[in-house]
């Protein structure tokens, strides 16, 4: 642990402000970037190629502020992805303190893999969930109805299930920074294993509205992958963690030792 005082609760507070702020303006920074490049190269278009298939015409809007409401969603989605990397940082800047120093030097590689997390899922969803998802919907009963669709609530559903995707392909991340922290270990998730599954059905079933059994077994698959994953990166962590913990009391009992045996010494020899 670090040798630092413990710091007053309001010092806390005072950090943890300071780093949501900086992760608030990463995020603003971010969703301007993305505003920029959704307005410069006609983004909007490229996100509709996956639902024009299925519609008899264009997606429709039916309030003007329709088309600016998708544009600052679509920016949002995308700046929160510019931005992951600096709000991660902010989050493990602020735990840090209750690290070791060698743990502290996986920061960089825990950044990337959470961004290529994210990033991952994010694509998983918008190139193989989206596209089966509105396929089953909408070609469910197609005869018997003509789809149109409004625009604002397809992006919003696009925008939900990819950064839903996303957050869940964290989980591995997740579990490392707990187990790291000391607050679960691998006996607590070998034991609720079973909990996970349905868990992970249920989530699948939640982000996953097609609805089918094969698109909900197709998708809690890879959740549970995930799961057994942060299992295993678990009990790597645990482990490292208790050894260093016995060592670290080894090296203190060692150290009041030899301070016992000084004080006799200096007892014997007064």
């Amino acid at each position: 642990m670090t040798k630092s005082a413990e710091m007053p609760f309001l010092d806390h507070l005072e950090e943890l402000r300071t780093r949501l702020m900086w992760a608030l303006g990463a995020l603003m920074i971010g969703v301007a970037i993305s505003f920029a490049v959704v307005l410069r190269f006609n983004v909007i278009k490229l996100l509709e190629r996956p639902i024009l298939p299925y519609l008899q015409g264009n997606l429709i809007v039916t309030h003007p502020t329709d088309a600016f409401k998708i544009v600052m969603m679509v920016s949002f989605g995308l700046g929160l992805v510019l931005a992951l990397p600096v709000i991660l940082y902010q989050l493990w800047a602020f735990l840090s303190p209750a690290l070791y120093q060698h743990e502290k030097r996986v920061v960089v590689p825990v950044l990337v893999a959470a961004a290529a997390l994210f990033l991952g899922g994010i694509m998983i969803a918008w190139f193989f969930v989206l596209p089966y998802t509105l396929k089953f919907l909408l070609t469910f009963q197609a005869s018997a109805f003509d789809s149109f669709i409004r625009a604002e609530e397809y992006f919003s559903f696009a925008t939900t299930v990819s950064l839903a995707f996303g957050a869940v392909f964290e989980l591995p991340i997740a579990i490392l920074l707990l187990t790291a922290l000391g607050i679960i270990t691998p006996k607590f998730l070998h034991t609720y294993r079973k909990h996970a599954i349905v868990l992970c059905v249920v989530v699948a079933a939640f982000i996953t509205p097609g609805g089918d059994p094969m698109s909900l077994l197709a998708f809690s698959l890879p959740l549970y992958f995930l799961f057994e994953v942060s299992v295993l990166l678990s009990e790597v962590v645990y482990r490292r963690r208790v050894k260093r913990v016995a060592k670290r009391e080894r090296e203190e009992a060692l150290e009041q030792e030899q301070e016992r045996q000084r004080e006799r010494a200096g007892e014997t020899g007064a």
